[in-house]
């Protein structure tokens, strides 16, 4: 990002199957607590597996309920954004405004209004009228929705690319206002855990039966997960003025398409090795700067080789071993939020200068040959962190997050 513009995190919120707000979210990143569970909100009965990460009885506000324009994904994202708007203290500043920008990234949408209402109807086969429908659901309904709340007039943006899109989110939001187009911005990703998802990644082949063991050798497969994260970005001039606290800035990031398959990444990890280049030149720092890597992860065995493989490839010349772990062995793969959730979690591990471990690890394997911090936290003081977000398409992501000038991890 540009010097004279720095855009700096003042707010963040979470809400997914291992934490419902940022505490106890950090503490189960910690302490090894997993969402995975027998699914409740579909039924699992035709599928070879039943597990995922849910998010289990979360209470929406009866403020929230007149802004809620979809169903479940929706209500997640609200939730999220009323925490870092919350924390950022920057309520009266969004209100009515015609300068701040929303930017929402997304996988599926809000479909699951629409499987609840198939569901009850069993009884008759679908027909194409309501493949149309499905098909057709609006990917922009969390965006209006968070628009509705705060009254926002200004830019309202979905980015649905797949399991990349929150870390685009935040990466849009974040140039929006480096480059002064906006006075501030929301970047959310949300997901909502939906039958055709998991029917989608079951016929792939991709579903472990068990647990999600990224990095790690005997790994089987991903458990899908929802939720929401959201984060308020603002300039750090005028952070500073107004007595917000800067919880991390959004120094790059950096964008690529493999080009190469529908769902297969490039077998040399081409893109991510480009998304995770041109975040660094943008933050213009050295692979060596780089103190951590907050990894997409998925426990698929392509995968976590192809990664590896890219990240090697990045930082071959660094010395020393550089730590990289992911987070979705307890999360499960979140979807379009993954990127966003992701990226909290790098701020709070460059807060509290502790790496989340990978955890669920079995021992190495020898494709991968990486530092994947396992089954234990590790304390290291951190200044900048990337986190990467790879998803179908071949759509890579790569934020670059870094620590307040000045700060030092607690």
């Amino acid at each position: 990002m540009t010097d004279a513009i720095r855009p700096c995190i003042t707010g963040m919120g979470v809400i997914t199957p291992i934490g419902q707000d940022l505490d106890s979210f950090w503490e189960a990143l910690l302490t090894g607590r997993c969402g995975s569970a027998p699914i409740r909100s579909f039924d699992t009965s035709g599928f070879k597996s039943g597990i995922g990460c849910e998010v289990a009885d979360y209470t929406l506000p009866a403020s929230l309920r007149p802004h809620v324009l979809g169903g479940r994904c929706t209500e997640l994202a609200l939730l999220a954004v009323t925490q870092a708007v919350g924390q950022s203290g920057s309520e009266t500043l969004l209100r009515g405004s015609s300068e701040t920008a929303v930017v929402v990234g997304t996988t599926m949408g809000d479909v699951t209004r629409f499987e609840q209402e198939r569901a009850a109807h069993t009884d008759r086969p679908a027909d194409e009228r309501e493949l149309a429908a499905l098909v057709g659901q609006p990917l922009d309904i969390m965006g209006r929705s968070v628009a509705s709340l705060y009254g926002i007039t200004g830019l309202v943006m979905t980015t649905p690319t797949a399991c990349a899109a929150g870390a685009y989110a935040v990466g849009l939001a974040a140039a929006m206002v480096a480059r002064g187009r906006v006075t501030q911005a929301i970047a959310v990703g949300c997901e909502a855990l939906s039958r055709l998802a998991f029917a989608g990644f079951t016929r792939l082949g991709a579903m472990s039966p068990d647990a999600c063991r990224p990095f790690s050798r005997e790994r089987r497969g991903l458990l899908l997960g929802e939720g929401a994260a959201a984060v308020v970005i603002e300039p750090d001039t005028a952070a500073r003025r107004r007595g917000a606290e800067i919880l991390g800035v959004v120094d790059g990031f950096g964008l690529s398409c493999d080009a190469h398959h529908i769902t297969g990444p490039h077998p040399e990890g081409a893109g991510a090795v480009a998304a995770m280049t041109r975040a660094l030149r943008e933050g213009r720092l050295a692979p060596s700067d780089v103190d951590y890597i907050n990894a997409h992860g998925t426990g698929t065995s392509l995968n976590d080789k192809v990664e590896s493989l890219a990240v090697r490839r990045v930082f071959a010349g660094t010395p020393g071993t550089l730590p990289v772990s992911s987070i979705k062995a307890l999360t499960g793969h979140m979807m379009g939020a993954a990127g966003c959730v992701e990226a909290v979690a790098s701020v709070l591990a460059l807060r509290h200068g502790v790496i989340p471990p990978t955890w669920n690890w079995l021992g190495e394997d020898p494709e991968c040959g990486i530092d994947c911090v396992p089954n234990q936290p590790r304390e290291k003081p951190l200044r900048h962190v990337l986190s990467n977000s790879y998803a179908f398409g071949g759509n890579n992501a790569s934020l670059l997050l870094s620590a307040p000038r000045g700060a030092s991890a607690s």
